[in-house]
């Protein structure tokens, strides 16, 4: 085997992670993977996404650079690559690519743009469509997925709820390439394993143990890209059973009213919790069903954390696991019943949105048993991932290597850090930055927000318009413009300095 190191990106789409874990109220969502690993290197406890959609973030890991400079600004808009990516530069040094998964980053799929070995499809893809889903429920004796929908955030007088059986108590199969991100939650008929994120786990410890068999000469690159713990949230009953729902406080937000907020806060098109687009106050729903929701979501992610699970034990019994880099990480979070009590995400910026888990292990350079609050991104991610195998990119990037905070965390490092958006749904212009204590939004044409993290981490209180804080937002304001010049983000050169409310 070569002494370069392997490297090992395990992704996760769409995850609850803030303000879900902290409470001691709360039950802890299980992931015990995820935690060991973390104590074999790095745990993130400040990880930011460098904006909170899919496609962008993706593109982001792949290039190291904000979304206004590889101008993947949203979902499947498939800018072309003109931005070099750390695929070919992994390349270029002899590393075998592998790639299991969901896509979202561009046009193709990583095996016909970046000659990668392994399973993945175009756009968003839905793996349950797929022969090579088809050949692994025939190669284990397996059912077809199925799952009994719980509930249904369709409105049932759509032609397509009734056509898909996506209404509550129905029996539902996903039978559409387009459909892998409905809005329900659901319990499994099938088993465990013919969820998508066992069937990626089996196909990349398939090939670990075909990497150590051919004992080939080259390192390899290995991305694991799961579609969940993304919406649909549909689950085993075993894995629901780790979550009861009464034991789920109310989430300190859910009953917002959204009053001192920008009113991208209150755009929803889920049923039946919106009109016309806004969501209802107070919500439609009440938090008895909320908790309920949130049951299956985090089974969700107790379930994806045991599929990676079973990548980092293949890792180890092959004995790959001392010169192997791992990362896991989120592309972004989730808004689920945040903020009014919303479903999915859109245009706006909370913290439950843009703040996500990151843990690095990597036994021969990175030291066991850390916990670091510096402030890191998905910028940050490709920059790491070329440090490990001894190169950089010769192009400047927006992100830096991980690798001296890794090793030391008192080194100089940034005291703030910048999220963007583009829209969703919605089309918006907006910029975030924060630092230990403080966030700062800019919304263009909306209401801007500054929020104190330390007295009030779910965002309740704007601080925008309050006088006592006006140093602070001068303050903010100036580490945005540094931000925005530093990147060269043109698309917002008119903001900050010249906006007034």
């Amino acid at each position: 085997m070569s002494q370069k190191p392997n490297i090992i990106f395990i992704l996760n789409d769409h995850q609850t992670f803030y303000g879900h874990e902290k409470r001691e109220s709360s039950p802890e969502i299980r992931r015990p993977h995820f935690k060991r690993l973390a104590k074999k290197g790095v745990n993130f406890t400040q990880a930011y996404t460098s904006c909170p959609l899919c496609g962008p973030t993706r593109r982001t890991f792949l290039t190291g650079l904000y979304p206004h400079n590889h101008l993947e600004l949203l979902n499947e808009v498939n800018h072309p690559f003109d931005k070099p990516t750390y695929f070919e530069m992994l390349a270029d040094v002899g590393y075998d690519l592998y790639y299991y998964g969901k896509w979202h980053a561009g046009p193709g799929t990583p095996i016909t743009e970046f000659n990668c070995e392994g399973f993945s499809q175009p756009g968003y893809g839905n793996p349950y469509l797929s022969k090579e889903y088809e050949n692994y429920l025939k190669e284990f004796d397996l059912p077809p997925f199925e799952v009994r929908i719980k509930h249904s955030f369709l409105n049932p007088e759509w032609p397509r709820a009734k056509e898909l059986k996506l209404e509550e108590g129905e029996l539902h199969k996903p039978p559409d390439p387009k459909m892998l991100s409905e809005h329900a939650t659901g319990i499994m008929t099938s088993p465990k394993e013919t969820h998508e994120a066992f069937f990626l786990a089996h196909l990349a410890c398939e090939k670990l143990k075909e990497i150590v068999r051919k004992n080939p000469k080259n390192p390899f690159h290995m991305r694991v890209d799961f579609w969940g713990p993304h919406q649909p949230y549909y689950v085993p009953q075993e894995y629901l059973n780790l979550y009861n729902p009464e034991e789920i406080p109310e989430y300190p937000n859910f009953d917002d009213d959204l009053q001192d907020r920008p009113e991208i806060y209150k755009y929803d098109i889920n049923y039946p919790i919106s009109k016309m687009g806004k969501l209802i106050y107070p919500n439609p729903l009440p938090w008895g069903i909320w908790k309920e929701v949130l049951a299956f979501h985090y089974a969700h992610i107790s379930l994806v954390d045991d599929a990676g699970g079973l990548i980092l034990k293949t890792l180890e019994e092959l004995g790959l696991e001392n010169n192997t880099m791992v990362i896991w990480m989120t592309d972004h979070g989730d808004a689920l019943g945040c903020h009014g009590g919303h479903f999915d995400k859109d245009c706006y910026m909370p913290q439950e949105m843009i703040r996500v888990p990151l843990t690095i292990a990597y036994p021969e350079k990175i030291p066991p048993k850390q916990e670091n609050d510096s402030l890191v991104s998905s910028i940050d991610i490709a920059p790491t991932i070329l440090d490990a195998a001894g190169i950089c990119f010769i192009d400047k990037t927006d992100g830096n290597s991980l690798f001296p905070l890794m090793k030391n965390k008192n080194i100089n490092w940034r005291k703030d850090l910048m999220v963007e958006t583009h829209g969703h749904v919605h089309l918006h212009l907006g910029r975030s930055i924060v630092t230990d204590r403080y966030k700062y939004t800019y919304n263009e044409r909306y209401m801007d927000e500054l929020y104190d993290l330390q007295k009030d981490p779910y965002e309740l209180d704007n601080l925008i318009d309050d006088k006592d804080y006006s140093e602070i937002l001068k303050d903010m304001k100036k580490r945005l413009e540094y931000w925005r010049e530093k990147t060269g983000d043109n698309m917002t050169k008119r903001m900050i300095r010249k906006k007034t409310r």
